[in-house]
């Protein structure tokens, strides 16, 4: 093997291996009423138990829904899975619809956002708990904002064939991802630009908050270059300080593991005064800077299934990374299911292609600001006229840098249509490079546009969208068998949460002490 060679090259032999990529997608949704309203009802039981249900769930609060696939060996399989889920809900809700959109519509008062339950087992309160340590850190608005979770795997052999360092599997495949992470890292501005589709806000998810936005309209706020006010400062990155001076290191796992364990278990003073308790319940799981190591909001993930009662940092630590989960994207406002085929094979192509082209060690300790930066600078500004960003190189304009990137995943998304008929991989790179010669077609633009030529609000437009795919969804009946299975694993659900809650003999207190003692020091770096 010489350097000459393009790193694509090394797989042009190995393509039918490229069958064995595997993807998955956890989709939220906020459940609203007929007017836009963020739903007060619980969580409907036709649709099983969020606690055990693999399919359908919840995130932070009762009403946003969280739609779970399992893994797939192709896009087709993906999204019918992902369809066959939403038709389910749909017909299962009432009244109600899935808002299709990140950014919240209409929010009660803070205090009347209701929190997600998952039953009396210990297993449910530790979820429940933790989502009230959020509220006590974060505030309820901005836990019901939601996004499409893209979740991929390489095949195994793929590491030896990437001459991966690594004694063992594990250890190599973990080597892989986090070489996959920092590439993502570097060039993850580019799904900003691409796909952000929240450049705009409903007035009353700010309240009084400052904000510095633009008045689209009387309830709607925005930025005129905005791509994605979701993955901003006024979204997810609202980190307060605790979480802001949190920096992860992915040059390898040992680091990783190190710094997400001194967040589990360091105190936060601000934490520290709220307490855990409040009139004898509980209020958070502890008072350290991250209650957990979900806590901490991040673009990416690596990730590995864990066991009940098991951390992830423990699992990870123990059996290596299984998989990464991307969690920037924006629901597509114009998909019924948030998601085309065309983006989902964009993704493949773009995740295959941060796996195999060199991936340097970030320097600064393992923190790499430009990234960062260019991240935060195109989420609110990335569609402003010659906009630089920076570079190891130097600065160089998104254009350029957007266009060489695009070439360079021409040759991966080849190899992945190899293995399969026809160039639907290519075509969906090239589809992107409208939106890079032209950023009004992005679809922030397309949404500003729409609104402004409607004269509607982001709530009237979005409403309409959500009954126009509730009712797209509704027109083909989901077919006997999908519906079958997904009712049966509603009511097995809704036995295993049952079971749980009847088996469980410590207290609370106690599992609760058990689970933090299941986090394990890790080993030092290399």
């Amino acid at each position: 093997m010489t350097d000459s060679l393009p790193r694509h090259s090394l797989l042009r032999p190995h393509i039918p291996m490229l069958a064995g990529i595997l993807r998955g997608i956890e989709k939220e949704g906020l459940r609203v009423d007929a007017s836009g309203a963020l739903a007060l009802t619980p969580h409907p039981p036709d649709l099983g138990s969020a606690l055990t249900n693999p399919h359908i769930t919840t995130d932070y609060s009762e009403a946003l829904l969280e739609l779970i696939t399992g893994t797939h060996g192709t896009v087709p399989g993906l999204l019918a899975e992902l369809e066959d889920i939403h038709k389910f809900v749909a017909a299962r809700i009432g009244g109600e619809l899935i808002w299709n959109q990140s950014m919240p519509g209409r929010l009660p008062a803070e205090a009347d956002i209701p929190i997600a339950w998952y039953g009396t087992s210990n297993t449910g309160m530790l979820k429940h708990v933790y989502r009230r340590g959020l509220a006590e850190r974060y505030g309820k608005a901005m836990q019901c904002i939601a996004g499409v979770h893209y979740n991929f795997s390489l095949p195994d052999a793929i590491w030896d064939i990437l001459d991966t360092e690594g004694a063992s599997l594990a250890e190599r495949r973990s080597k892989g991802y986090l070489a996959l992470i920092r590439n993502f890292t570097r060039y993850s501005w580019l799904l900003m630009y691409l796909f952000g589709a929240s450049p705009a806000v409903s007035r009353g998810f700010l309240g009084d908050a400052p904000h510095g936005l633009h008045i689209l309209d009387g309830d709607t706020l925005y930025l005129p270059h905005a791509t994605s006010l979701r993955m901003s400062d006024l979204g997810y990155n609202n980190k307060d300080k605790a979480q802001s001076e949190l920096q992860l290191c992915y040059n390898d796992i040992e680091t990783f593991l190190r710094r997400i364990y001194d967040a589990v278990t360091t105190p936060w003073p601000a934490y520290q005064a709220i307490g855990t308790h409040r009139d004898g319940q509980w209020i958070q799981l502890n008072t350290n800077v991250l209650q957990i190591e979900n806590e901490f909001y991040s673009s990416i993930r690596p990730k590995r299934s864990v066991e009940r009662c098991e951390r992830p940092s423990t699992a990870l630590a123990a059996r290596g990374v299984q998989y990464i989960e991307v969690r920037c994207l924006d629901i597509d406002p114009y998909q019924p299911l948030g998601i085309s085929a065309e983006t989902s094979r964009f993704m493949d192509t773009f995740l295959l292609f941060c796996a195999v082209e060199d991936s340097p060690f970030f320097p600064q300790n393992g923190f790499c600001p430009d990234s960062h930066d260019n991240f935060a600078v195109v989420s609110t500004e990335g569609r402003k006229p010659g906009l630089m960003l920076a570079r190891r190189d130097g600065p160089v304009s998104l254009r350029d840098w957007g266009d060489e990137l695009l070439g360079r995943m021409l040759d991966y998304a080849d190899l992945l249509d190899a293995g399969v008929s026809g160039d639907a991989h290519r075509q969906a790179v090239l589809a992107q490079q409208k939106k890079i010669d032209d950023p009004k077609a992005t679809p922030s633009a397309t949404l500003l546009r729409q609104m402004r030529q409607e004269g509607v609000s982001l709530h009237e437009l979005t409403l309409r969208q959500s009954r126009a795919h509730r009712d797209a969804l509704l027109a083909s009946p989901l077919n006997h068998d999908a519906e079958k299975e997904l009712r049966q694993a509603a009511a097995e659900s809704l036995r295993v949460q049952a079971q749980l809650e009847q088996s469980d003999t410590e207290s609370f207190d106690d599992y609760v002490a058990r689970y933090h003692a299941g986090l394990l020091r890790p080993a030092a770096a290399a």
